[in-house]
């Protein structure tokens, strides 16, 4: 109990000392009696990739850029960690951002590889997530009447695309039955999220057991069902044409088993925001803490879309992985053997709200720097402190794992920072 005092008592001198000397930090809520009583879960996540490439021909040095998770509204990165077995010649990485705020990419410059080459980038990432469950979202907020009651920024996710064909008569007679005598976004969504997992799930079943996939479209998915991806389209184009904003996610969850991508599909309800549904279990609200989300697909990656790496009849899979040459190409077998990837969940805890909030305010604060300094040309004392703060935040990780504790984690948080500071820009 002293040392949970004690902790408890540091924490509040960090706040303290960041509200008195960082005014960048001011925004940051002060903690009351009030809420110091309350607690708020978090969730230390860790997603593991192996990435094989295979040389098709000789190729000169060139670049792959692979998804990493946003700093994007209940979860914010932490570190990304190259491991040891990894046998690609990386020459530099970066993290970037893309197009389409908030996402990111991780852009690996990578030196040239023989023909019939094989390698392997073998990283993982680490992700604090707050839990959330969407129970707050209103049950009563009207469907949209036109597109122009949904906000501005929202505006893009009702668009038709290749996949998501939104004005086709038969997606649209299912979304009349599908939305009845029901006028709220919260019950037709979920009436769409049962819809997607049971309709005509034994032609799932098939495709499943033969493992023969076909395109992933909206259309085509609502005559013989999908997997996850096609599903997140076909919920996509009926929130649609209903004139609700909705958006394919690209994600790893915690579903227990390698694979390659996991798709999901937020939608979005007027004055509150965006909703989580998962395709596969047919459930939304779908909490935050049971996946990190990797992109946001934006209409682009929606007409951009590749086949399958496994199933090669599986076509219209928005894209996780660029490559600048076509002399190289991911190596996927069967999620056993090459390329693969896994979500665990490494850390549940719950603490006070103010404790919480201000771990994952500061891991914002660190995540920023982190990014932004992998992007410049530093001085070697400079690069030092670059090395020494991505060695905190990998410490931090590594404790909280081992201790399931915050004030450890946030101990190690702050030396990152720090060191941070001692970067002369």
């Amino acid at each position: 109990m002293y040392q949970k005092k004690q902790g408890i008592i540091a924490m509040i001198s960090i706040i303290i000392t960041a509200l008195l000397f960082l005014p960048s930090l001011t925004a940051f809520p002060i903690p009351t009696i009030s809420n110091m009583n309350e607690s708020k879960e978090l969730n230390l996540l860790r997603v593991e990739h192996y990435l094989e490439l295979e040389a098709i021909e000789n190729t000169d040095s060139f670049q792959l850029y692979y998804v990493f998770p946003p700093n994007y509204g209940y979860q914010v990165p932490i570190v990304l960690d190259i491991l040891n077995d990894t046998t690609t010649n990386i020459q530099k990485y970066t993290i970037e951002k893309d197009i389409y705020s908030p996402n990111r990419v991780i852009n690996f410059s990578l030196s040239s590889m023989q023909q019939g080459q094989h390698t392997l980038i073998h990283f993982t990432i680490w992700v604090l997530v707050e839990s959330h469950d969407f129970s707050d979202s209103p049950k009563d907020v009207p469907i949209p009447n036109s597109p122009w009651e949904n906000p501005e920024e929202t505006k893009q996710w009702l668009s038709s695309s290749e996949m998501v064909q939104v004005k086709r008569i038969r997606i649209k007679r299912t979304a009349n039955k599908l939305e009845g005598e029901q006028d709220s976004v919260y019950s037709y969504a979920k009436n769409i999220s049962s819809f997607i997992l049971n309709h005509r799930h034994g032609l799932f079943l098939i495709q499943l057991w033969t493992k023969t996939f076909l395109k992933q479209d909206a259309l085509t998915t609502l005559k013989i069902n999908g997997e996850n991806v096609g599903r997140a389209h076909l919920a996509c184009a009926l929130f649609r044409s209903k004139n609700i904003p909705a958006r394919v996610i690209l994600a790893n969850n915690d579903q227990g088993f390698w694979t390659q991508m996991h798709y999901m599909v937020e939608y979005y309800i007027p004055s509150y925001g965006w909703v989580l549904l998962d395709p596969t279990y047919g459930m939304t609200p779908y909490s935050t803490n049971r996946q990190i989300i990797n992109r946001i697909c934006s209409i682009e990656d929606e007409d951009d879309t590749k086949e399958d790496y496994i199933f090669r009849f599986m076509k219209g899979e928005e894209r996780w992985i660029w490559i600048n040459t076509d002399k190289v190409e991911p190596y996927y077998v069967d999620c056993d053997e090459g390329s693969k990837s896994q979500m665990f969940t490494e850390v549940t805890l719950s603490t006070q709200v103010f404790a919480a909030d201000y771990t994952f305010f500061r891991t914002q604060n660190v995540f920023s720097q982190y990014e932004k300094f992998l992007n410049m040309d530093l001085s070697s004392a400079d690069q030092q402190h670059v090395e020494n703060a991505i060695s905190y935040q990998i410490n931090a990780c590594e404790n909280l794992v081992d201790t399931n504790d915050i004030n450890e984690f946030v101990f190690y948080i702050e030396k990152a920072y720090d060191e941070y500071k001692e970067i002369s820009e």
